[in-house]
């Protein structure tokens, strides 16, 4: 979307023009085929926590293991969710909750960071009335949507923050940004879960539904049935999963470290693989869905989803959670 090495005003069209071909990434187009929950074996993750590892307030342990990457045939999903492979993961720490707004801003208080939508002096909004992108003045982290719109609420995740800006936070605060297969791996309980959500098999369960997406008609309709409206909510909102981890789906997407690039992966999850990328310019992944991804037209907040921008990139549907590395005498342990 950006080149942050051009002059500031000659990249607006070009940014503008990729907007229009990202939109939604991986809500651009729908789902090849109707989700339906495969037959599965039964995968017995132990969740108990190596001698020697210490986890962090507000973090989750997640077990290494074997975990298919992708969609199976029947399964739906589009195109670059296939073909499905196996990855071995090795465990490690993982946020529970998406990076929140209070939390971003006590590393911008201490470091006096600037975000590159700070920088560049705007950040992509949809206009839901119109169903399309653009860049709006002066939206940054603090007010996702520009100085017209409301503050972003403390305990929501942050947003308009970009690959690079997620990075930052996460060096800062002792960690790194998980890989696509680390985020999917978790989102499956740490085995080969075979339901399409991380919570299970439907978006509702009991009348109640399960995570922030958006209910009713695309694009000016959405009828808050799932109790937010239009926007993001709390993290932790809607529960968690049995590793205590929450907001897998839908509310934001959320930024890893993997690049974009056709499966199957390398055994590095993608991560240090060169600049190989099905994109125009090379971009990095995104996962989880957020509030804007409706079954008629997206997906996302499936587990096997995809999305994907530039890292310079900053929207109002977009976050980040941090994850740490194991002792290596722990990991060898297990």
């Amino acid at each position: 979307m950006r080149s942050s090495g051009l002059p500031r005003s000659p990249v607006v069209s070009h940014r503008l023009a990729l907007l229009l071909v990202l939109g939604l990434g991986a809500c651009a187009d729908a789902p090849t085929e109707a989700p339906t929950p495969a037959a599965a074996d039964t995968v017995v993750v132990d969740l108990t926590v190596p001698d020697g590892v210490t986890v962090p307030e507000g973090m989750a342990y997640v077990p290494g293991g074997t975990t298919r990457i992708g969609v199976l045939p029947g399964e739906g999903g589009m195109p670059h969710e296939k073909p499905v492979f196996a990855a071995e993961v090795s465990p490690f720490l993982l946020d529970r909750s998406p990076v929140t707004v209070a939390r971003f801003r006590a590393f911008v208080e201490a470091t006096g960071f600037d975000t590159q939508a700070e920088a560049f002096g705007d950040g992509a909004v949809m206009d839901q009335t119109q169903g399309s992108w653009g860049l709006v003045p002066g939206a940054t982290w603090r007010q996702p949507r520009g100085p017209e719109g409301p503050e972003a609420p403390d305990d929501h995740p942050v947003t308009q923050v970009s690959w690079t800006d997620a990075v930052a936070f996460c060096t800062w605060d002792g960690g790194r940004l998980p890989t696509e297969v680390e985020w999917e791996h978790a989102a499956r309980g740490a085995g080969d879960d075979r339901s399409p959500y991380a919570w299970g098999d439907a978006l509702d369960e009991g009348g109640r539904a399960r995570a922030n997406t958006w209910t009713g008609s695309f694009p000016a309709g959405d009828d808050g049935s799932d109790g937010y409206r239009d926007g993001t909510s709390p993290v932790g909102a809607f529960g968690a999963t049995p590793l205590g981890l929450t907001d897998l789906g839908g509310n934001v997407w959320e930024w890893t470290a993997s690049w974009y690039q056709p499966y199957p992966l390398g055994p590095d999850g993608g991560v240090s693989l060169g600049m190989a990328s099905t994109a125009s310019e090379p971009e990095r992944v995104q996962r989880g869905g957020s509030f804007l991804c409706h079954p008629s037209y997206c997906h996302g907040y499936r587990v096997s989803a995809r999305s994907h921008a530039t890292p310079e990139s900053s929207f109002a549907h977009v976050g980040f959670r941090c994850a740490r590395d194991l002792p290596e005498a722990a990991v060898a342990a297990r």
